[in-house]
């Protein structure tokens, strides 16, 4: 498989895991402390990561300061971040308003592959993006509303910038590093950064139940260990500015993961956006050069 399908299809995977995260989420907040349930998802992926390592024979990535810094800074936005505010705000607003949110992840990480890693996209791929996020604001946008809050909602918006940081960011890397070793560290480093604000959080006193306790194993084994792995084999082979566009992917999962999960319905409106976002896929990888597409 070219490397470049295969990246697409690799971003395309991973963000339909982080889409059914909202749902996860929505359930872990009915019952559990954000950063204990952040930490207890870390700590059951993070030795599964180590197995594969060794299984494997896969190196512990070696970096300098300057990455070291930036793979902190991964972690605590991404492992952390994104997980903490996500769920935070899912206890004052609704799955719907969270996806609606989560559709400007798209423009958000475009925005951050420009500002941040000084990439200069072709038009064509900013079309894609704009596309994208038309079919992305087509399923999420109901006129009637929803019932969530503003401040649920801003702290969803501050979920979606962990987000952007945590998917582009190992762009910046000196040192290539394998999607394995990085996951195992973003892991392992977010599990550091949550482990002493999780114990403040006084876990022991929490009403465990079983259905937060599966959605916090799921969210472990399928969106950290899968979805880590998925996304950044995908990012090794295209542009931050392509792999922003696989962002509309997630609210797309949210919505069918709310439909099947939820019974919410699906109609015309959902239908075409998800047309639309397949169609923004499509034509970004058919408008790269001949040289490109054979990578």
């Amino acid at each position: 498989m070219p490397g470049r399908v295969e990246g697409y299809l690799c971003l395309s995977l991973a963000m339909t895991l982080v889409g059914s995260t909202v749902i996860a989420s929505k359930i872990i907040a009915a019952a559990l402390p954000p950063l204990t349930a952040t930490a207890l998802r870390l700590a059951v992926a993070l030795p599964i990561f180590l197995a594969l390592m060794r299984l494997t024979g896969t190196a512990w990535p070696k970096s300098e300061g300057r990455d070291r810094i930036l793979l902190l800074v991964q972690a605590a936005a991404g492992s952390v971040g994104y997980t903490a505010f996500l769920i935070i705000g899912l206890k004052w607003t609704s799955a719907t308003e969270a996806g609606i949110v989560i559709g400007t992840l798209p423009v958000v990480a475009a925005a951050v592959s420009v500002l941040i890693l000084g990439e200069r996209p072709a038009r064509s791929l900013l079309l894609a993006v704009a596309l994208a996020g038309a079919g992305v604001l087509l399923i999420t946008f109901r006129p009637e509303g929803g019932g969530g809050s503003l401040a649920g909602n801003l702290l969803v918006v501050g979920a979606v910038l962990c987000e952007s940081l945590f998917i582009l960011l190992s762009k910046r890397l000196r040192t290539a590093v394998s999607p394995l070793a990085l996951s195992t560290a973003m892991t392992a480093l977010g599990l550091a950064v949550a482990i002493v604000p999780a114990a403040l959080e006084q876990p022991w006193t929490a009403p465990l139940t079983g259905a937060s306790l599966g959605a916090v194993f799921y969210y472990a084994l399928v969106p950290t260990v899968a979805g880590f792995l998925l996304w950044y084999r995908g990012l090794s082979r295209v542009s931050g500015t392509e792999a922003s566009l696989f962002t509309a992917v997630a609210p797309i999962s949210a919505v069918l993961s709310a439909a099947v999960f939820l019974g919410e319905p699906v109609g015309p409106r959902e239908i075409i956006g998800i047309a639309l976002v397949v169609a923004a896929i499509a034509g970004s990888a058919l408008s790269l050069p001949p040289r490109k597409r054979r990578e």
